[in-house]
């Protein structure tokens, strides 16, 4: 095993002398979701697309029906805006995290 060496780390102004394992150094650093994109929370089917380029939406608005695993969920908007682009087309099969709508 490789001998892992002494880091500081700092929490809320307090220094930590701490020994940070390889995995931890390489892990992905934490990026902040981008609130103009909408991506698919889970893989499955694009079954009905509700909106288009240009319509303006408000929060909790339908934008579109995912099939995943038999089950029909609604994706509704996070957002009062305006859809910039639809990503997807209906029978389509998404990917988790696919981006399926970008607004202005």
């Amino acid at each position: 095993m490789a001998e892992l060496k002494q880091n500081q780390l700092v929490i809320d102004d307090t220094v930590y002398e701490t020994k940070l394992t390889r995995k931890f150094r390489l892990r992905k650093k934490y990026e902040a979701p981008n609130p103009k994109h909408l991506n698919a929370f889970i893989p499955g089917i694009i079954r009905d697309i509700l909106v288009k380029p240009g319509q303006s939406v408000t929060e909790g608005q339908k934008l579109l029906t995912l099939e995943a695993m038999k089950m029909k969920n609604t994706v509704t908007s996070h957002i009062d805006g305006k859809i910039k682009e639809v990503k997807i087309s209906a029978g389509e099969m998404v990917t988790k995290n696919q981006l399926i709508i970008e607004f202005e």
